[in-house]
């Protein structure tokens, strides 16, 4: 049997086999064998809740349970009992509250990812810790010109964030457009992966895995493994896209169709961009018009390499080379048939947030990401600007209100997905050549081995925060840094 850490029963102690595993009997550690999923049932959205007058107040239960998932009913971890969690959808200028009922073995909290809020109190803090049984009000104030988009929400309490979104707690959030895009059909897919073990629980993942960033042996749409979804000749859908997978990057097709990206993360573009493919890398949020023809048509993810020492860690797992994925992973399949539809009115030209291209940089500053192997072997360290996270050290001073000009630098052979917290970026140039377009995300990807210039303004918010890489078990393992606006 393999060694367990702390860390993973309290894990399993979430759903009720930790005694299992600590006495070393009986636990089946099947990581790379599937269950059966089942497949093309029609797809279901998550519940939603909507805000009105203003404010939107919702109650959030964390807690382990049999839930349904890839059709299965499975132990794993859900809000309010579902995989996802409810879709929360909100006004720019609203409130936001959620009470947040921690029902787990071990301590969470909650992060509103990209939600532009205040990080101190009971705002997007994340070095708030809400133990086993406690219940914590969380109050987010949006300011009434909130970019428009898709948002979401997961947990964030340092070194257990990666198993706890993986075992299936996170939800979406949409922030409404003021003024709206109109189309036939809205959908919300939110796209994880997970593994299951032999006794159908979420699997705890070894520490190899968890270096290289876990990539799931199911991906899912909503919980489900691919569905399928019926629209007419001509129709024009809108798709929220989340990739909420802990380590897995998501380079999406659905051939035979027209796609036009609205934006991504909370920026937008002026008119919506056609593409034939989109990647976006864990954390990344996409709106996307999808306009139809007659025919099948399949959403795949298709193979994306995140960097060499992934083959070099674990051979044959996970992500696999192009060759054994030539047809990628059918994620959902839509049908479409019928009459024509009458095509709908051109979409608005889009607001854009600012470009700070020309505006004055009162500071310069290097972010190197960086991984290696610790002293004496087998395991790896995960750093930025060479140091470990220590959530009582303060890493970046800021003074509000200023603009900022950093370099992300990647110094190492794989991909790092950068996020930071409440400021979004503008992403200037990478490797040395500058964009000729206004790109703002908040989780822009630094290849490896090269380097990302994003400006920042670090306007209407002072508190303390994060920044950290969003392939989550390197978050964990020490990848992030704490920032304070003051």
């Amino acid at each position: 049997m393999r060694a367990i850490s702390r860390r993973q029963v309290l894990f399993l102690g979430g759903f009720g086999v930790a005694g299992t595993a600590a006495g070393g009997a009986g636990l089946v550690w099947a990581l790379t064998s599937r269950q059966n999923p089942v497949t093309g049932r029609e797809l279901t959205q998550p519940p939603e809740e909507r805000s009105a007058n203003g404010q939107l107040q919702v109650r959030l239960e964390a807690a382990p349970g049999k839930i349904l998932l890839a059709g299965q009913q499975v132990a794993a971890l859900g809000y309010n009992g579902g995989i996802p969690g409810p879709t929360l959808r909100v006004q720019p200028g609203d409130v936001l509250r959620i009470g947040l009922v921690n029902n787990l073995a071990q301590a969470t909290n909650l992060h509103v990812h990209g939600l532009h809020v205040s990080p101190e109190g009971n705002g997007d803090n994340v070095f708030v810790s809400v133990d086993p049984g406690e219940t914590f009000d969380y109050e987010y104030k949006l300011p009434v010109d909130h970019p428009s988009g898709v948002y979401w929400y997961h947990p964030h309490h340092h070194g257990m964030v990666a198993d706890q979104i993986f075992a299936g707690l996170f939800g979406a959030i949409i922030v409404e457009d003021l003024a709206p895009i109109e189309s036939s059909v809205e959908r919300v897919l939110v796209i994880s992966d997970t593994t299951l073990d032999g006794l159908g629980n979420i699997a705890a993942i070894p520490e190899m895995e968890r270096m290289m960033g876990r990539e799931g042996d199911l991906i899912l749409v909503n919980g489900q493994s691919n569905p399928q979804f019926s629209a007419r000749p001509g129709q024009r859908e809108r798709w929220r896209i989340i990739n909420a997978c802990v380590a897995r990057y998501l380079r999406l097709r659905l051939d035979g169709q027209q796609l036009q990206l609205i934006g991504v993360d909370s920026g937008r573009f002026p008119t919506p961009k056609t593409l034939a493919e989109l990647l976006l890398t864990p954390g990344n949020r996409a709106d996307l018009l999808v306009t139809t023809a007659t025919g099948g048509s399949v959403l795949r993810a298709f193979y994306q390499d995140r960097g060499t020492m992934e083959r070099m860690i674990r051979p044959g797992r996970g992500t696999r080379s192009p060759a054994d994925q030539s047809d990628g992973t059918a994620l959902a399949t839509l049908h479409v048939s019928g009459e024509p539809v009458a095509s709908l009115p051109s979409v608005p030209t889009q607001k854009v947030p600012g470009d700070l291209r020309a505006a004055p940089v009162a500071a310069r500053r290097q972010i190197i990401l960086a991984t290696g192997m610790n002293m004496g072997g087998g395991s790896m360290s995960f750093t930025i600007n060479g140091k470990n996270f220590d959530k009582t050290r303060t890493d970046t001073t800021v003074s509000a209100g200023d603009v900022e000009e950093w370099t992300l630098t990647n110094a190492g052979p794989m991909d790092h997905p950068f996020h930071l917290h409440i400021w979004p970026m503008q992403i200037i140039g990478e490797n040395g050549h500058d964009y000729d377009q206004v790109i703002w995300q908040d989780v822009v990807n630094v290849p490896a081995n090269g380097h990302v210039k994003v400006r920042i303004a670090f306007k209407d918010f002072s508190g303390r925060s994060v920044y950290h890489c969003h392939i989550v078990d390197h978050e964990d393992l020490g990848m992030m840094g704490a920032i304070e606006v003051r």
